[in-house]
């Protein structure tokens, strides 16, 4: 198959997808199941066999307490050569104070197969808020593991803003979080005033993350933040922002609301986007019950500036 050529959806009724290219070769892949109930993987030699992966589920909601509702976003990561699947959960799915109650979690898995392994749960990640918290990732940069992720300020109007921290260890924050984004633009504030789903990307002198923003309907869509490799990532001035979004709906080719991405590459070394849309503007009801934000794939290019080029969303093929 040619990699440009891969199915639209890729997987259906999975959202916010991240696919980890390990160095076994294999793809690992984990996403938000319409139920909210669960956290599962599925594995593969290459992503076009990932829709025929089974998926295996290794770990349940619990039946009350702060794990027990609203299992959002996971996301599978190695560090030290152990994995770790970060997610987000609520107590409830009442809304309180205008949002759900969500906050970080992480699991852990010291076995070589984390679809067979054994899976315990490392608990909560402590920020400087005790708020709404929710799509954490991590990454290396010269040494150093930092966490990222979305979060709600009570005194910043709106529902969540990005920061950026350390890590003392793969569950635990390390000195004082910074704030790398809030919504400002008109396309951030569109149904809800949003910065979320959070991805790292590194190319040529820069360390790139794309972000989500405003509703999850049509409105759904990437901004991207970009600092310069050598510079001090925990000082909110090396970072920029982009003035537009950067992946958006497109109405020529029937896809709406793009966004929730990670990042992966193909066999031959190409990245990839990986990114949740939904084929249909018309929900009934509230967007997040809404199952059909599907898993998608493309890849993608780079400008003569070294800045990301995704194009558009293209129109689903079987």
């Amino acid at each position: 198959m040619n990699p440009h050529q891969w199915p639209n959806p890729l997987i259906e009724q999975r959202a916010d997808p991240f696919i980890l290219r390990h160095s076994d070769g294999q793809y690992y892949f984990t996403a938000s199941v319409p139920e909210y109930d669960r956290l599962e993987i599925r594995r593969a030699d290459s992503l076009e066999a990932l829709p025929l992966a089974t998926p295996v589920t290794i770990w349940l909601k619990h039946e009350r307490g702060p794990l027990s509702a609203l299992i959002w976003a996971p996301e599978l990561h190695v560090i030290n050569g152990k994995w770790y699947l970060y997610f987000a959960a609520a107590p409830t799915e009442a809304i309180k104070d205008g949002l759900f109650q969500h906050r970080m979690f992480v699991l852990e898995c010291a076995d070589s197969d984390p679809l067979t392994g054994n899976w315990i749960e490392k608990g909560r990640i402590y920020t400087q808020f005790d708020t709404f918290s929710l799509d954490a990732t991590q990454f290396e940069h010269q040494g150093r593991h930092y966490y990222l992720w979305a979060q709600k300020d009570p005194a910043i109007p709106g529902n969540s803003n990005l920061y950026l921290a350390e890590m003392e260890n793969p569950w635990t924050l390390k000195g004082t979080p910074i704030m790398l984004s809030k919504p400002e633009l008109p396309w951030e504030m569109r149904g809800f005033n949003v910065n979320e789903g959070p991805a790292v990307i590194k190319h040529g002198e820069r360390i790139l993350i794309t972000y989500s923003a405003s509703a999850t309907d049509e409105n759904y869509c990437i901004g991207l933040l970009w600092a310069n490799r050598d510079s001090n990532l925990l000082n909110p001035t090396s970072w920029h922002k982009s003035q537009q979004p950067v992946f958006a709906t497109s109405w020529s080719n029937g896809q709406f609301g793009p966004g929730h991405n990670s990042f992966t590459q193909t066999e031959t070394g190409e990245d990839v986007l990986v990114y949740h849309a939904r084929s249909n503007s018309k929900i009934e009801g509230d967007p997040l019950y809404d199952p059909n934000r599907h898993t998608r794939i493309k890849t993608f290019g780079w400008d003569p500036r070294g800045m990301p080029v995704f194009g558009e969303p293209p129109a689903d093929r079987r």
